[in-house]
């Protein structure tokens, strides 16, 4: 038969636990633990900090409501903002809604700043050179990687001088003027 493979402390049994923490206080190591009752090493460390901390190994009860977003629906959102991190809170709500999961903009932005993704307007940035990209890539953090910026163009990017009219008998021709505009 198969072990059943426990994700977190408060699923494990309670004689379980204890026997983590007897392992422990005879000065047996995590990796050991881990080995001998066939628990992942990282429930074994949960379990004694537990026991450390509060000095017992029972399950307490849960401080708050329960997340009003599923697990599926918040890797969800976060897929979302990494494929476009130019997309808005609206438009986020508007994507857990048609996944069923309906909730409030405070309740998606909660959920994103869990998972270390916060809200920042794009920087603005002139329009970069292959190398130059090459080299912000290099640069810590994300602020100033391509998807994460507005591009601009200095100095008003070049201008083109037009020149037309309209009278009671309808609009004329609209001209490109080469050069400077003068009177004729």
């Amino acid at each position: 038969g198969s072990t059943p493979s426990f994700e977190s402390s408060c699923e494990l049994p309670e004689e379980l636990r204890d026997r983590i923490v007897a392992r422990h206080r005879s000065g047996q190591g995590y990796k050991k633990s881990s080995a001998a009752l066939k628990v992942p090493k990282s429930t074994v460390a949960s379990v004694i900090l537990k026991w450390k901390t509060f000095g017992m190994t029972r399950t307490l009860p849960r401080a708050g409501r329960p997340a009003k977003l599923s697990y599926r629906g918040r890797k969800a959102l976060v897929r979302e903002v990494k494929k476009n991190p130019k997309i808005t809170v609206a438009e986020l709500q508007r994507c857990s809604r048609e996944m069923g999961e309906s909730c409030r903009k405070s309740t998606i932005t909660a959920a994103l700043h869990q998972t270390g993704l916060y809200g920042r307007v794009a920087q603005r940035k002139p329009l970069l050179s292959a190398r130059h990209m090459k080299a912000r890539m290099e640069k810590p953090g994300t602020a100033h990687h391509l998807s994460n910026t507005v591009p601009t163009v200095k100095h008003g990017g070049g201008s083109i001088m037009l020149w037309g009219y309209f009278s009671a008998a309808g609009t004329g021709r609209l001209v490109a003027i080469e050069g400077k505009m003068k009177a004729a």
